[in-house]
């Protein structure tokens, strides 16, 4: 049967699309010497135009932490292309595997096979990493990319867009900028696999458009990842660790803690020290470069209107700066505490995706376990404690994209552990050689030799020889 593209489709996108599907067909596998290649000039292009990209980002935010796109963007992406170049001919070799002796003679392997073209759709909230990330491990496979960049970055998309033509052949890496319209389109070509990043909502739109195809997907979407403070974790250090990572990026991360189970007799000592920790590492914010700005208004006006629902309800609310009065930060918002915040608040039931922290008290573990699986399952699930039991006890009764323990988010930024989430947080994953390995075909070769023994099963079956059999291999 031969593959069709919808032609209601944008006619640039099909151009661009048709010249990768060409290009691969011309050349399905590069070896790993070219592949390195590739995975070189990305690097060059980041080390070439770091400053370039971080204005950029910069300006889509209004006020991007240049430090945290540094630490957060380029420093992970950089660590991500060594590794995959490091470990590429061990990734790409065709392993052996024993047959048994009913198979005999005969030999087998794995062969990770390029699928051919990748679509990836990248947010907005870590442009860079979550476009280039993908990217690496597609590329590590052998695969031509189509890349679309988030509207909401439109500075960063831009700059990609001509950095990459810089850079690279069309036929092997290309991105096309524009609006929900575009991406729709781009979510029904034929690819051999699709990423997206975002939200739940999208996500299903782009898996209904996908399936049109029987595309497969990975999909990165978040949700609500929760803090589980135990009475064994001093609350001063999980304070100083949770300011880090709830105000990285404003909380404008897929990965952030999104709520906090504490302790019923610890959280008021909780409040007094992330407050007084989120004083210490940014100070008035609205004089602190470093700290990042939210993305747009629309976002802004979202989260003051999950404050102004929770607290009208009966919530606490803990503002850690030098006024309450939201207005006076401008484009930014600070790190927000609430706590009895009504269950049902919108707060508790969606995606927070920014600088506010709900606080949810309980008494014993097990009721913190059980409101965490009474809920979809979370990109990743944060336990602060020291107690030895609390390792087995999360891992084995909880699920989630990932379980780290005593620190959050840094995850994200470890090369070789698989990066994505499960049920509603999304399917999926790469990073490294789980990368690798999603954006190839593990192909089965198998080479039967001149003898074959499985003469002996051809028909008319011989019953003796069928129950000998039988008796040999299958007990």
């Amino acid at each position: 049967m031969t593959e069709t593209v919808n032609p209601d489709l944008n006619s640039t996108l099909l151009e661009h699309f048709n010249k990768q599907r060409r290009a691969y067909r011309a050349a399905p596998y590069a070896d790993s010497v070219e592949r390195r290649r590739r995975l070189a000039l990305l690097k060059q292009l980041l080390v070439d135009n770091q400053t370039e990209l971080c204005a950029a980002i910069d300006r889509d935010f209004n006020g991007r932490s240049v430090v945290e796109t540094q630490i957060a963007e380029f420093l992970p992406t950089i660590m991500a292309i060594d590794d995959a170049s490091r470990h590429l001919k061990a990734w790409m070799r065709a392993q052996r595997k024993w047959l048994p002796l009913l198979f005999q003679p005969a030999s087998a392997e794995i062969l990770p096979q390029p699928l051919g073209v990748i679509g990836i759709i990248a947010p907005w909230n870590y442009p860079l990493l979550l476009t280039l990330g993908p990217l690496i491990g597609a590329l590590a496979a052998g695969n031509h990319v189509l890349i679309k960049p988030s509207e909401l970055s439109p500075e960063f998309g831009r700059l990609l867009a001509k950095l990459i033509d810089q850079y690279f052949d069309a036929g092997l890496v290309t991105v096309v900028n524009g609006d929900v319209a575009l991406a729709q389109s781009f979510s029904a070509l034929p690819f051999q696999h699709l990423v997206f990043t975002g939200s739940v909502g999208v996500g299903r739109a782009v898996m209904r458009a996908a399936s049109d195809n029987l595309t497969p997907v990975t999909l990165e979407l978040g949700g609500k990842s929760p803090v589980v403070i135990d009475r064994s974790m001093p609350v001063r250090e999980a304070a100083e660790r949770l300011v880090f990572a709830k105000c990285l990026n404003a909380g404008q991360t897929c990965v952030a803690p999104d709520y906090i189970l504490c302790p019923d007799d610890q959280v008021s000592d909780f409040v007094q020290h992330f407050l007084s920790e989120a004083k210490r590492q940014y100070g008035d914010i609205t004089q602190n470069d470093d700290y990042t700005a939210i993305i747009n208004q629309a976002q802004r006006k979202r989260l003051i209107a999950y404050v102004d629902e929770a607290k009208a309800a009966g919530a606490l609310v803990f503002v850690a700066g030098p006024s309450d009065e939201l207005d006076y930060y401008g484009n930014k918002l600070p790190p927000i505490l609430l706590t009895n915040v009504p269950e049902g608040s919108r707060l508790l039931e969606e995606e927070v995706f920014g600088p506010l922290l709900p606080i949810v008290k309980y008494h014993s573990l097990d009721e913190a376990l059980n409101y965490i699986n009474d809920r979809p399952r979370p990109l990743a699930l944060y336990v602060f404690g020291y107690e030895q039991q609390l390792r087995p006890l999360f891992s084995r009764k909880t699920h989630s994209g990932a379980l780290m323990f005593n620190e959050a988010v840094i995850h994200v930024g470890m090369p070789n552990l698989p990066f994505g989430g499960v049920g509603n947080s999304g399917m999926g994953h790469y990073h490294g050689r789980y990368g690798f390995e999603t954006f190839s075909k593990l192909k089965p070769i198998i080479a039967k030799q001149r003898l074959s023994s499985l003469k002996l099963l051809y028909p008319p079956y011989k019953p003796w020889l069928v129950k000998l059999i039988l008796r040999v291999f299958g007990r």
